[in-house]
């Protein structure tokens, strides 16, 4: 079997490829044929040994999301047998109930190896099945933007019909919103950087669409799609570079789910926020429980994830190049060896 390594003696991209022996399934282990894996900003950082404090040492095996056929069981496994189409859970000791710092302690790619490798042995607990309609590419894509963009949606405030839901952009997180959103009956408005990028979030569903290079106070036009009453839930995948115009976008017991860090912040004023009576909520993925609960849901909607660009596993360096880009619109995804 093969699988990637950090190495950041090389550059740009700081992978290498190695061959290891198969790994043996222990007790309550499932060894799965890895079929593919997706990319997210974090695991970028984590390649690039920018996240955090303490990113990953050396030789760790990186991505965080994958998803693959069970080839073996161990003695004691009683929820998987081989053949299930199975994807990883984000989070592998998070089974449900809210976060702590139990759930919090394992992750792959960030305490553990993940899943940019040929076959990976998991705890049984860690895995969910996958949705029948979807390909291995599609589910790789699941774990953590769509778990993400579900339990932000499901969660806390849960999205009501007539409500409206404001996104940011086109990446993974934002997109599965989008679909997830509409599928509850909410009216979308949706940001973005371009006239093509708005007219496939239009095609998708999007209600509104508003281009943010062309209006950076675009806050304003978010309101006025509104009547002026501002949206009920806002996807915070900017962070702190985009906070104050979603507080100022939002209405009036709106929730904004802060989920990413992908802009600086400029000036921001923290008076915005006592002007506003909103809930800030930090979502931080889900568990397994929402996972599973997410799958069905994809399953009675017949919904796919959005892929904008497959990758093979030979060119993964160059996946992680193209992504880096940040010229994508959804999940950009690695197939694997079928065999």
């Amino acid at each position: 079997m093969r699988s990637y390594h950090i190495d950041r003696s090389v550059s740009p991209i700081p992978l290498v490829l190695k061959d290891h022996d198969a790994p043996t399934p222990g007790d309550r282990d499932v060894l799965i044929r890895v079929r593919a894996s997706s990319l997210n900003y974090r695991d970028l950082l984590i390649l690039k040994g920018t996240y955090g404090r303490n990113g990953p040492g050396a030789g760790r095996v990186p991505v965080s999301d994958g998803a693959g056929e069970v080839i073996a069981v161990g003695p004691r496994v009683t929820r998987f047998k081989i053949g299930d189409r199975v994807a990883g859970t984000f989070m592998p000791k998070w089974i449900a109930g809210p976060i702590s710092a139990e759930a919090v302690s394992v992750q792959p790619n960030l305490t553990e190896d993940g899943w940019l490798t040929e076959l990976r042995l998991a705890d049984e607990s860690a895995c969910v099945r996958i949705p029948d309609q979807l390909s291995f590419e599609e589910a790789a894509t699941l774990p953590c933007a769509a778990v993400t963009a579900w339990s932000a949606l499901t969660a806390f405030r849960p999205v009501l019909p007539g409500e409206t839901v404001l996104t940011q952009g086109s990446g993974g997180v934002s997109i599965f919103a989008l679909q997830f959103a509409k599928t509850m009956g909410a009216r979308v408005i949706a940001t973005t950087s371009s006239a093509e990028k708005a007219a496939r979030l239009s095609a998708m569903g999007a209600d509104v669409t508003v281009n943010y290079r062309e209006d950076p106070d675009w806050h304003l036009a978010v309101r006025a799609a509104t009547h002026g009453h501002g949206v009920d839930h806002i996807i915070e995948v900017g962070g702190v570079g985009t906070l104050e115009r979603s507080i100022k976008s939002a209405a009036l017991g709106a929730q904004i789910n802060l989920i990413g860090v992908l802009s600086e912040a400029e000036g921001f004023d923290p008076g915005v926020i006592s002007s506003a009576i909103v809930t800030i909520n930090r979502a931080t993925v889900g568990s397994r429980q929402q996972f599973e609960a997410m799958n069905r849901a994809i399953a009675a909607q017949d919904l796919h994830p959005v892929i904008d660009r497959v990758f093979d596993f030979a060119q993964a360096p160059e996946a992680f190049s193209y992504f880096e880009g940040r010229g994508h619109f959804g999940k950009v995804v690695i197939r694997h060896p079928a065999a």
